[in-house]
């Protein structure tokens, strides 16, 4: 593989891959059920304020209070004020309209340093200059029950969260509930974080961070990068770069198409080539373009991930002067050409050009690529997914159609993996039904393919 290196180097450069595609690679699997702002889950709420600062020993239970105040307004953006002057104490009922595992997010800034506890059980915890834990906690829909917030500090208020974490397929119940990938959480049931794998992503999904969940579309998200980095670091000695550069409803016969990709007729149509535009036209009209052309998502991905590595030290000072390697490519795409006939019966032919041309762009002849099959559906596809499907695994170096790709590009099915809608967070099929599980299922698949071709 070819060293990149910045002025001064260190012995062992950073391994760094670059993961790209479309949607699923930047990353809708759903984390949980989706916190939201509290509210009207909580019945009659009282704030009561009991002299001097908190006490671990002091039973508020039994101590009068110098001030009570009956809140108006529980959580939302204006909650009623507390009134100053000692500790503070929440109490009240509450009630949720569906049966369930919840995790309340009491307090907001400085007002969650508190305990609170539902039924007699603490839900959550966070010392002053600690961290929270929270034990999610099971309750019944419309069955009021008694809760209670201890405030630890000055900064108290009627701010807070709560979400539902047994929606199936949701990474929270696959694995707090499930018990399944153990290793994302921590001791104390927080999601944990590597400091040996760092992600960083450029035009989505743009977390900047050690690897944890939330390196998806969003904080409530995660693509395939998690299961491929824990496979990935696992491997290495070596620290690992995840730069991921993808954007959703892109087309490899269209935006992604590589550079040098050239025009082609079809049934009286010609379909562009790099830089041109539109998509296709009548082979014997003039075309119109229009503000988009033929592999401007290529250009911007790959544009932006050369920018990151060219400002390596900057971009990674904990990394500043010890280089890195192009050490593989990873790609999940294919949803887009499914859905036009021409694009999916080129998809082999423009895969096998994106190959050979990232290499080239990115200095590295023979760097590995690993590539994930479509598999809305499963086994059940439509036509033209399956074509799309068969033409990413004809890329495959054990299939023998390239010589050239035989021990450096290997393509992972993912088609087991399918999780149907009654198993998943939402009906979204485009995304994988938003199945956390499947997230993580294909990003093993891709590590494992990944350390298969960098162990040979």
């Amino acid at each position: 593989m070819t060293i990149l290196t910045t002025a001064s180097t260190q012995s062992v450069p950073v391994k760094v891959y670059i993961l790209s595609g479309q949607s699923n690679m930047v990353g809708i699997g759903q984390v949980t059920g989706g916190g939201t702002r509290w509210g009207d889950e909580f019945l009659k709420p009282t704030v009561s304020v009991y002299p001097g600062p908190y006490d671990a020993a002091a039973n508020f239970d039994e101590m009068t209070p110098i001030a009570t105040l009956q809140l108006e307004a529980f959580g939302g953006v204006r909650p009623t004020p507390y009134p100053g002057g000692g500790t503070r104490v929440t109490r009240g009922h509450l009630r949720v309209k569906k049966t369930g595992v919840y995790e309340l997010r009491p307090g907001y800034a400085g007002s969650t340093c508190n305990i609170m506890k539902v039924a007699g059980t603490e839900v959550h915890r966070r010392e002053p200059g600690g961290q929270s834990t929270f034990t999610p906690i099971k309750l019944q829909g419309t069955e009021a029950v008694p809760f209670e917030i201890i405030y630890l500090t000055d900064q108290a208020n009627g701010l807070g969260w709560i979400a539902r974490v047994d929606v199936p397929g949701t990474l929270a119940t696959i694995v707090k509930q499930d018990k399944k990938f153990p290793h994302l959480i921590d001791d104390a049931s927080r999601w944990a974080s590597r400091d040996d794998v760092y992600y960083k992503g450029v035009v989505t999904a743009t977390a900047d961070k050690w690897l944890s969940v939330g390196c998806g579309a969003g904080a409530n998200k995660i693509g395939p990068e998690l299961g491929f980095g824990h496979v990935i670091g696992d491997h290495h000695e070596e620290p690992v770069l995840l730069l991921k550069a993808s954007q959703g409803n892109r087309s490899l016969a269209w935006d992604f198409l590589p550079p040098d990709s050239k025009r082609f007729e079809q049934d009286g149509r010609v379909y562009a080539g790099y830089k041109d535009s539109p998509a296709s036209w009548e082979k014997v009209a003039s075309p119109e373009p229009i503000e988009w052309y033929a592999g401007k998502q290529y250009d911007d991905c790959f544009g932006a991930a050369k920018q990151v590595l060219a400002e390596f030290d900057a971009q990674f000072p904990h990394w500043a002067g010890r280089g890195y390697e192009i050490a593989g490519f990873v790609w999940w795409q294919g949803h887009k050409d499914q859905g036009n006939a021409v694009h999916a019966a080129r998809y082999e032919q423009n895969l096998v050009h994106l190959i050979n041309t990232l290499r080239h762009e990115f200095h590295a002849p023979n760097a590995p690529f690993v590539c994930a099959t479509i598999g809305f559906g499963g086994w059940e596809m439509e036509s033209h997914a399956l074509t799309v499907a068969e033409a990413q695994l004809a890329v495959s170096g054990e299939r023998g159609r390239y010589p050239e790709f035989a021990d450096n590009v290997k393509t992972v099915e993912t088609r087991d993996f399918w999780r149907p809608a009654d198993r998943s967070p939402r009906e979204q099929d485009f995304h994988y039904n938003q199945n956390a599980e499947t997230y993580m299922l294909v990003g093993e698949a891709l590590g494992r393919g990944m350390v298969e071709l960098i162990s040979r």
